[in-house]
């Protein structure tokens, strides 16, 4: 007992020592919370300067890009910065052959050059608020969990009505810790961003998927966009009468550059993090769900790279695609190493024996808390089959292009199969369905999805029990799978663009001839068939107990962290990462990652002439470049030893949702943008390590040089306040 006692100790003080760099923190209260330290580790300004409700803040210059990103205001003229990655998709979407700018890199001469994004949203936080007290109003200890959901639907619909009446703002009250604690975020949201310029991928995805996730990193990550409203600086559609932005805020650009050790921190949206788990869950990411995820996405993007090599439309139609899916497969490789070099299970294990002795030594605490860590067990050794036959089916077969723009079409035949159809809202459905349909073809190319569909079709049939296997994909089991995956393409009036184009512009919600017509071809395409069967199938015998067990999980989640907390009254619980807004602070580091392996705490222009290799697409360097780099003409955007910086790394905490971040010095100014992590640290979405955990951010320097002197829009730099 004393030994263990000793290493637990051991193990706490260590984890508490990693508070100076771990944590996303909830920026309305830094200052209670964090502002002492981060003055201690450098910080200039003031925890107000970062957040304050009732005066202008940084906060009122940081956006949600889109809906999983972060970007940042620049200017007096709504110019915003994010990540090229997170503004792929749009900067795809607007090339074709004849205009390629995935190849060629798009910049904006004149405002009317700007390019419109239709579904490209951004959002402004107005103000956050602790609504604990009002979301849990009437819920008592005992409350049924099916009661208890029931009261705080009906309480924070009450809450968001309030907060926004009378506005044109919205409105979200969020869970924290699990449901221990809540937050009101009010948001004010624009949907006219255009897009003002992008590097060549060459630049803004140098090295490729072959780099991502990785360090030292050469990556020039940018792209800018514009927020532009209505006359009286509000939110509006797009038109041309629609002016830029003005904006409460913008952040001053500093050249002064950065140092080993220096403070930094980032603003922005990380997405989910679960710092809290038990081994239990963090053994069923690593031996389960995770392998199956890295198999499967490792067969679909061998598929579209022989294809996309082989025609440059092909690539440009499945750049994004290739890009989305290859993230999620380096992550999870990198993941899963991470938490095997640090025996992050067996210190979850250590963690929760000290745990279950101390729910034990007192009978109070033995009632509320002894069998937490059982439960766990039982649960996810419950979900496993589960849980192994919905990863196998989300990625194998909802992975294929072809079932999931089928299903796209289910919500329009429902509304027209009601008995008195909703005229407004089948309208509502027709207009982004067509959008979506336009979108589909421009991008599709069967042979890819044909291929992927058979190697999906493999590996669920060979890999999922008959219990988890849906009678229509069972028939596939028992063909030759070509034939069927064949017969499946050659029966599916999906693919035939003009037919379905036809389909819905003769379509007429108030004439029921038209509404059954539609209802009628759809329901009898052979793609529509199978997955309506196949997802009817599956969200009955495993979605529907999932549903459950996660449930299940959620309360003992809410339970476990609540008494940890009272475990160690001492320690700071940051709370996991939603998608909201938060701070991350820590110091620009180098790291080893290995024996014997030092990584430097920046690269720079030289990385890019020694990575150059013109037979491989991801490692092609633009001829400008070249010669700027051989001229070493850098301008006032070269560093004092005379180099091109391009990237750094630092201890700030991340995830996903916090790429396009800013990265901020001492003084608040931005001196990066956040776009990536360490692939050796990419376990700090379960468990950080101070090791090897490092934010990779871009040296917003590279990204001026790219737009002054490579690209020659001086106007976008004279548009932004740079200090030095």
């Amino acid at each position: 007992m004393k030994k263990n006692i000793i290493f637990f100790l051991a193990f706490l003080l260590a984890t508490l020592r990693l508070t100076a760099d771990e944590g996303m923190w909830i920026p309305l209260y830094l200052e209670q919370f964090n502002e002492q330290q981060m003055q201690e580790m450098g910080m200039k300004i003031s925890a107000a300067d970062i957040y304050n409700e009732n005066n202008v803040s940084m906060k009122d210059a940081i956006v949600m890009f889109g809906g999983g990103c972060t970007g940042e205001l620049i200017s007096s003229e709504g110019l915003l910065l994010t990540n090229y990655h997170c503004g792929y998709r749009y900067v795809q979407q607007h090339s074709a052959l004849e205009h390629d700018y995935l190849t060629t890199g798009f910049w904006a001469m004149s405002r009317k050059e700007e390019l419109p994004n239709p579904e490209l949203k951004v959002t402004f936080l107005i103000r956050m608020e602790d609504v604990t007290e009002q979301v849990l109003k009437n819920v008592a200890d005992g409350t049924p969990q099916s009661a208890r959901d029931s009261i705080i639907k009906v309480n924070i619909k009450t809450i968001k009505v309030e907060a926004t009446e009378g506005t044109h703002y919205e409105a979200a009250v969020v869970p924290f810790y699990f449901g221990n604690q809540y937050f009101l975020f009010v948001n004010e949201i624009f949907t006219d961003v255009r897009l003002v310029g992008a590097p060549p991928s060459n630049i803004g995805k140098f090295g490729g998927d072959t780099d991502n996730w990785m360090w030292p990193r050469h990556t020039g990550d940018f792209a800018l966009f514009r927020i532009y409203a209505d006359k009286e600086n509000k939110p509006a559609d797009y038109s041309e009468e629609n002016v830029p932005y003005k904006p409460k805020k913008y952040f001053e650009i500093s050249l002064d550059g950065i140092q080993e050790d220096d403070f930094t921190f980032v603003f922005g949206y990380p997405a989910r993090t679960n710092q809290y788990l038990p081994s239990y869950a963090i053994e069923e990411t690593v031996d389960v769900t995770n392998p199956i995820r890295i198999d499967i996405r490792t067969k679909r993007l061998s598929i579209m790279e022989e294809a996309m090599n082989s025609d440059p439309k092909i690539r440009i139609q499945y750049s994004a695609k290739h890009a989305n899916a290859a993230n999620g497969w380096k992550k999870w490789q990198g993941e899963n190493k991470g938490i095997r070099r640090v025996s992050g299970i067996a210190q979850k294990r250590i963690f929760e024996s000290e745990f279950q002795e101390w729910a034990d030594e007192n009978p109070d605490r033995q009632a509320k808390y002894g069998t937490l860590l059982s439960d766990f067990q039982d649960n996810y050794e419950t979900q496993r089959d589960y849980q192994i036959a919905y990863t196998y089916f989300t990625e194998a077969i909802s992975s294929i292009e072809l079932l999931r723009f089928a299903e796209r079409f289910q919500p329009l035949v429902e509304l027209c199969s009601k008995e008195t159809p909703d005229t407004e809202k089948i309208n509502e459905e027709l207009k982004e369905l067509k959008w979506q349909v336009a979108n589909f073809y421009k991008d599709y190319y069967h042979p890819i999805d044909r291929k992927i569909a058979e190697a999906g079709l493999k590996a669920y049939l060979t890999n999922v029990s008959p219990e988890f296997t849906p009678l229509c994909l069972m028939d596939a089991g028992k063909r030759d799978l070509n034939d069927f995956v064949n017969n499946l393409f050659n029966r599916t009036v999906l693919l035939d663009q003009s037919k379905i184009t036809a389909l819905l512009n003769t379509f007429d919600p108030e004439q029921k001839k038209t509404r059954d017509n539609l209802i009628k071809e759809i329901e009898k395409d052979a793609a529509y068939q199978l997955i309506t069967a196949a997802k009817t199938f599956i969200d009955a015998s495993v979605v529907a107990r999932l549903k459950t067990l996660t449930a299940n999980n959620t309360r003992l989640q809410q339970l476990y962290i609540k008494a940890q907390m009272e475990m160690l009254p001492e320690r700071r619980f940051y709370p996991d990462a939603n998608f909201t807004l938060r701070v991350a602070y820590g110091n620009v580091k180098g790291f080893q990652p290995a024996d014997a392996v030092t990584y430097h705490y920046f690269t720079t222009l030289d990385g890019i002439m020694e990575k150059e290799n013109p037979e491989v697409y991801d490692y092609v360097v633009e001829p400008k470049l070249k010669q700027l780099y051989y001229d070493k003409d850098y301008g006032r955007y070269g560093a004092d030893d005379g180099s091109m910086r391009v990237a750094f790394v630092a201890t700030n905490h991340t995830t996903g949702g916090n790429s396009g971040s800013p990265v901020l010095n001492a003084d608040g100014h931005l001196i990066g943008i956040n776009f990536d992590r360490c692939w050796e640290g990419t376990m700090s979405d379960l468990m950080y390590d101070p090791v090897v955990c490092r934010n990779i951010s871009l040296d917003i320097r590279y990204c001026l040089f790219i737009i002054d002197k490579f690209a020659g829009a001086t106007h976008l730099i004279e548009e932004m306040t740079i200090v030095q």
